[in-house]
């Protein structure tokens, strides 16, 4: 369109992320976003390796912390489906500032609780919040992200996220004993309450405002922010790249025929794997020290060395998906996670060399592997459900945080022995493996594949 006076220029937003060179904003962006990731996983990671030195200081028994667990998770699933779409209807910034509010006060209020139930409910509604923090934060990364290297960033910030195990694993040796469980409640609350003011500097996502509304005044001044040279003649007319037309339903679309098989199976995916990180972040320590007697601190300390193979599993991940089908590595990746985890019931615990390393190959895969799935998750939808398709295939991944980790008390309560655990549990990974083979073979091995085009474009799966 010719730029007369009158005249509109359209101006592609999308062209303008993916053009700019990695500067000082987008590494501020994957900083603070990173912050609050660490503070989510963190979150998730430290009550696990608590759990029995929780129950005592209450007066009980592991067992009796279920309900607490329970709770939790709900929170989770509740706050996974609701939240998001805030995201997508209101804007990442304001969604993730409340997200930090709500879940840094009920955390720091949760070290004095006065027993089992005042507990379980205050984890359960903190869920709420803090579930919600991993799709926004990096709905916010991607946007804000050249496509050159967004996988990669994604994955820095995912590292940070199980970098929250790494940092919950040396507070347990470090701080339990002198200071008590409550300790890890007020590091929990005060961060994200900190973290909000870190907000104010990031500015919202382009995307997001473009395809809420392209006339918004918001976008000119927030292009002129990050470039303060662009040259904006008043007459722009701002749209996204090739992508297809706006879906005016917004994250409902997901469910209709241009994305239902995607996320039917992303769905699936995220249950199984979700539901397993849940069952062996909150039990295994107690299996552990109840089957193998290996004490807290010790299985603490094996955790953070463990950590380092989740943190090259997820850089090896992002860095893998920017360059070859990610739906091959991420089978591979769940295949060999499957015997990791059964070998970890098969091995002598008392050889520390053993358990460490299988330890290491299991965090590799598991964290790599929910890593490539939470970009596929992310990168497979466009921005009006961005927030909503990564939230609600994580609610479907904190509702098997509800049934798996349920699962994982029974077996507890039952005393069976952890071979048959530990081998139960590898086979999600199985199932995982087989999922992603048939996403990858429906999507043509591209993330997004053919949910990505646009309606008139889309042709069936060969």
């Amino acid at each position: 369109m010719a730029e007369g006076a009158g005249a509109a220029r359209r101006f592609d937003v999308a062209e303008f992320i993916d053009d700019r060179p990695i500067g000082t904003r987008e590494i501020f962006t994957l900083v603070v976003c990173s912050m609050v990731l660490f503070m989510d996983g963190f979150d998730m990671y430290f009550l696990g390796k608590i759990l029995p030195a929780i129950a005592e200081g209450l007066g009980g028994t592991p067992v009796d912390m279920q309900p607490v667990v329970t709770y939790q998770q709900i929170g989770m699933l509740i706050g996974a489906i609701a939240i998001p779409p805030l995201a997508d209807k209101m804007g990442r910034k304001p969604v993730l500032a409340l997200c930090l509010l709500g879940f840094g006060g009920l955390t720091l209020w949760a070290a004095w609780a006065g027993g089992f139930t005042m507990l379980a409910w205050l984890r359960g509604i903190a869920g709420v919040f803090f579930s919600a923090m991993l799709p926004v934060g990096l709905a916010i990364i991607s946007e804000a992200t050249p496509k050159r290297r967004r996988a990669l960033f994604m994955s820095i910030a995912l590292v940070c996220f199980s970098g929250g195990n790494l940092g919950s694993g040396f507070m347990v040796t470090l701080l339990l004993e002198p200071y008590g469980w409550e300790i890890f409640f007020i590091i929990g609350g005060v961060v994200p309450l900190v973290a909000m003011l870190l907000l104010l500097a990031i500015p919202e996502s382009l995307a997001f405002r473009v395809n809420r509304d392209p006339k918004d005044p918001m976008i000119p001044r927030t292009l002129r922010r990050i470039e303060p040279g662009i040259v904006l003649k008043g007459n722009e007319e701002f749209h996204m790249g090739d992508q297809g037309e706006v879906e005016k339903l917004g994250p409902l679309a997901m469910f209709g025929p241009r994305f239902r098989v995607q996320t039917v199976l992303l769905f699936a995916i995220c249950f199984f794997s979700l539901g397993n990180i849940a069952l062996l972040a909150n039990w295994l320590a107690t299996y552990m020290l109840e089957m193998r007697g290996v004490p807290l601190t010790d299985f603490a300390f094996y955790m953070i060395i463990g950590y380092f193979g989740g943190a090259t599993g997820t850089l090896c991940m992002g860095w893998l998906m920017d360059r070859v089908n990610p739906y091959k590595v991420l089978a591979v990746y769940f295949v060999v996670d499957a015997i990791a985890i059964a070998s970890i019931g098969q091995l002598d615990a008392s050889v520390a060399t053993i358990l460490v390393t299988a330890l290491i190959v299991w965090n590799f895969c598991q964290v790599g592997g929910q890593t490539g799935i939470n970009n596929l998750a992310t990168l497979g939808y466009p921005p009006e459900m961005r927030s909503s398709g990564m939230g609600w295939a994580g609610a479907m991944g904190r509702f098997g945080g509800v049934v798996f980790p349920a699962l994982g008390g029974m077996a507890l309560a039952a005393s069976l022995d952890l071979e048959t655990i530990m081998f139960a549990a590898a086979m999600p990974a199985v199932v995982i493996a087989i999922l992603i083979t048939i996403l990858g073979v429906y999507n043509h091995g591209k993330i997004g594949g053919l949910a990505m085009q646009a309606p008139d474009k889309v042709a069936a799966p060969a």
